[in-house]
């Protein structure tokens, strides 16, 4: 199987399903003649040309509103913003207009696109391009809203972002865009709203999405050689809707649970997963579900402060010695 990058893996799902469906397009800065602002798009313009791959004015709130309206009339537009930071300018027409639309028209008028970039924190870019956004529009009904982990997971996510009906918010961890993994060369799509088991384990349950994946790999290995403990890994994969029924069947095997996310603990994704789980799986919890956040702060620019901001591995297993009581 072969091994690409994360920023491939997404390339790959735009060009298949460019190639399969002709109402497929992509708009956004930088997309086309640069090529993407992180290379995503690479390619792209030389096979597809001007009109579906579409360099804009930086005008979030201008392009996204195109393609909504594009959308409204058959079309399937993948509307890349630079960072999801950016696309503050655009909330209006992504939760206002793309969210509300098939309701409010009585089912009569879907809108089938996705609204793409990198978001979160990368390295040393400061408090207003350091934000992940994730728990801001999964609060929003309409809206289906996926973080990916993996390049595996990415292509498949996307294509099936493409092909819903549904806007679909596809958040891409800004520092994941090297990572490498296998991904298949034959077609295939990962489902939306299915969680994926990334790590067995029968001693606690670890629930992360996006770059939080990492960090929870990381301290499994590290409470295995260290402190003897199993830690089961499970990957979101998609935030709205979050799949319950594998977490809750996790919850059954663990006992014990610790959420692990990028955003800031307060109204956070974290937050909607122990709700879900305290009434869904109340009876499995032997100690209360701990969440490992961001610091509730806006992000320094400090490369030790940021640093000390973000969640980690030792806070992962500092939290999963609290819920096995060796603490």
């Amino acid at each position: 199987m072969p091994v690409i990058t994360y920023r491939d893996a997404l390339n790959q799902a735009m060009r298949e399903e460019m190639q399969r469906d002709p109402t497929v397009f992509l708009m956004g800065e930088e997309v086309g003649v640069y090529q993407g602002a992180y290379k995503v798009s690479r390619g792209l313009l030389e096979e597809f040309g001007p009109q579906r791959v579409v360099d804009t004015p930086i005008a979030e709130l201008g392009f996204a509103g195109v393609g909504v309206g594009a959308a409204m009339v058959g079309m399937r537009p993948v509307i890349e913003f630079m960072t999801w930071n950016f696309a503050l300018l655009a909330i209006d027409q992504v939760v206002n207009s793309a969210a509300k639309m098939f309701y409010m028209s009585g089912g009569q008028v879907p809108v089938p696109i996705v609204f793409r970039g990198p978001g979160g924190a990368a390295l040393q870019l400061a408090a207003q391009h350091s934000q992940a956004f994730e728990s801001w529009y999964a609060h929003i009904p309409g809206l289906k809203v996926v973080a990916p982990a993996t390049p595996y997971d990415a292509k498949g996510l996307l294509k099936s972002a493409i092909r819903d009906d549904n806007p679909v918010v596809f958040l891409e961890g800004e520092m994941l865009y090297n990572m490498k993994g296998e991904v298949p060369e034959e077609e295939y799509i990962v489902p939306l709203g299915a969680a994926d088991v990334k790590r067995p384990g029968q001693d606690v349950t670890l629930v992360c999405h996006s770059k939080t994946v990492t960090v929870a790999l990381k301290a499994a290995e590290r409470l295995a050689t260290e402190h003897g403990l199993e830690a089961e890994v499970v990957d979101l994969r998609t935030l709205r809707p979050l799949d319950i029924p594998t977490l809750r069947e996790s919850l059954h095997r663990t006992n014990r649970c610790v959420v692990v996310e990028e955003g800031w603990p307060f109204c956070g994704i974290g937050a909607q997963v122990v709700d879900d789980l305290q009434r869904e799986a109340f009876d499995d919890l032997d100690a209360p579900i701990l969440r490992v956040t961001q610091a509730d702060v806006p992000m320094p620019y400090n490369k030790h402060l940021e640093r000390a901001a973000k969640p980690t591995p030792d806070q992962v297993i500092a939290a999963v010695r609290r819920v096995a009581y060796l603490d």
